[in-house]
């Protein structure tokens, strides 16, 4: 597969990013065995860049790839996860003047069973949504949260 969206770039405002075509990741949402609702978190290696925080598994986006696609085949590529076992609600973009990341909310019926599938993972991690914002969250997903979760599918059916 090409990966010819792995690179830095800047956007409008100065800022360094990774993903010379955007970038995009998976908020997947399930519910525990005690009906709450868990998200699924990865901790990123410490030689990434914000390296040692939590966020969603998510990575650059090629030329042509859409959002969706990007998310779904990073979570995979991280996480083990299988995207046909995901339905995907909507997104929501963070748009820094030419570049951008898409936050992809999607929700699974159960817990899947996911692992640190790469390097660029020290952990992945079910996280009760109350527990997010109590890790060391990577500084973008910290300031999205917020937003995102307010967004993330109703389980309830």
């Amino acid at each position: 597969m090409s990966r010819d969206g792995d690179g830095w770039t800047e956007c409008t405002a100065g800022h360094r990013h990774w993903g010379r075509y955007g970038a995009a990741g998976l908020l997947l949402t399930a519910p525990g065995g005690d009906g709450a609702a868990r998200v699924l978190l990865q901790h990123r290696a410490a030689y990434s860049h914000h390296g040692d925080t939590w966020g969603v598994p998510g990575g650059a986006r090629g030329r042509a790839e859409p959002a969706e696609a990007a998310a779904l085949r990073e979570a995979a590529e991280e996480t083990g996860l299988n995207p046909g076992e995901v339905v995907v609600a909507s997104s929501w973009v963070d748009d820094h003047g030419g570049w951008a990341y898409t936050t992809v909310l999607a929700a699974a019926p159960r817990l899947l069973e996911v692992h640190a599938e790469d390097r660029e993972s020290t952990a992945v991690a079910w996280v009760p949504v109350p527990d997010v914002e109590l890790l060391d969250l990577h500084p973008g997903f910290a300031a999205s949260w917020p937003v995102v979760r307010d967004l993330l599918p109703d389980l309830r059916g």
